[in-house]
């Protein structure tokens, strides 16, 4: 999906993510690493860390998507799925712990056919 579908007045909103992945916004602060303002208080949501950590779950899901043919599906393993040479983390634990650069080169890694 076009992540520009996510935003609104050029911030990614955890409603539409929330909507388009079947879960709740609280579900997606956690997932991104966030504390409940930072989605429910306005000033928060428009916080650079805050919108860092939605726009990089994004792009890792919109990276995972062609291949697991959904953005749910996408969602699902980006939440559960344990990363060989990352110490059994999930991307979404790499995600909190502002790895998300290590999870993206993963993808393009195992995409270009390489081993992870």
């Amino acid at each position: 999906m076009n992540i520009l579908a996510f935003s609104e007045k050029s911030l990614f909103q955890p409603r539409l993510l929330a909507e388009e992945w079947l879960t709740t916004q609280d579900e997606i602060a956690r997932t991104a690493g966030l504390g409940r303002d930072a989605i429910a208080r306005k000033d928060r949501l428009a916080s650079a860390k805050t919108q860092t950590r939605l726009r990089e779950m994004v792009e890792i899901i919109n990276r995972l998507t062609p291949r697991f043919g959904s953005g749910l599906v996408a969602y699902a393993w980006f939440r559960s799925e344990p990363l060989p040479g990352f110490g059994g983390m999930t991307p979404a634990r790499l995600l909190q712990d502002g790895k998300a650069a290590d999870v993206m080169d993963y993808i393009d890694a195992v995409d270009a056919g390489g081993f992870a």
